[in-house]
C-alpha cells in the first residue's frame, strides 16, 4: 500500500468528516415528524452512493478517495445503531420501529434517485 492510496482515502475522509459534523450541528426538519440530523447525512450519503454506482468509475483511485474515503466517514451508520440501541433502552419500540424503517427506505430511496439521475442524463 503506497502513501498515495492513503493519502487518498484519508483527504476525502477529512472532508467527509467536516460536512457530517457540519450538518449534524446545523440542520433539523420537521415535516410531520422529526428526522433527526444523522438521518439526513445517511440520506446524502446513500444519494452520493447511487451517483458513484451509477458513474460506474473504472479509476480506482478516484472511487478510493470519494467511496473509501468521502462517503466512508460521512455516513454514520454508527450513529444510526446507537440512536436505534438508545429507544431500545428507553423502550420505546414503536420509535425504534419508524426510525429503522425511515431511515432504510429513505436511504435507497435516495440512492435510487441518485442513481437514476445520472442514468437518465
Amino acid at each position: 500500500m503506497d502513501f498515495s492510496f492513503v493519502g487518498k482515502i484519508l483527504l476525502g475522509s477529512t472532508f467527509g468528516l467536516i460536512l457530517r459534523i457540519f450538518i449534524q450541528n446545523n440542520f433539523k426538519k420537521s415535516i410531520g415528524f422529526d428526522i433527526q440530523n444523522t438521518s439526513i447525512v445517511n440520506f446524502l450519503s446513500s444519494f452520493f452512493l447511487g451517483i458513484l454506482v451509477a458513474l460506474n468509475f473504472i479509476n480506482n483511485e478516484i472511487l478510493m478517495l470519494f467511496y473509501s474515503g468521502f462517503l466512508g466517514s460521512f455516513s454514520t451508520f454508527s450513529s444510526f445503531i446507537y440512536q436505534l440501541f438508545i429507544l431500545f433502552k428507553k423502550r420505546k419500540f414503536l420509535r425504534l420501529f419508524l426510525h429503522y424503517i425511515e431511515v432504510i427506505i429513505l436511504s435507497f430511496l435516495f440512492f435510487y434517485l441518485g442513481y437514476s439521475l445520472i442514468q437518465f442524463f
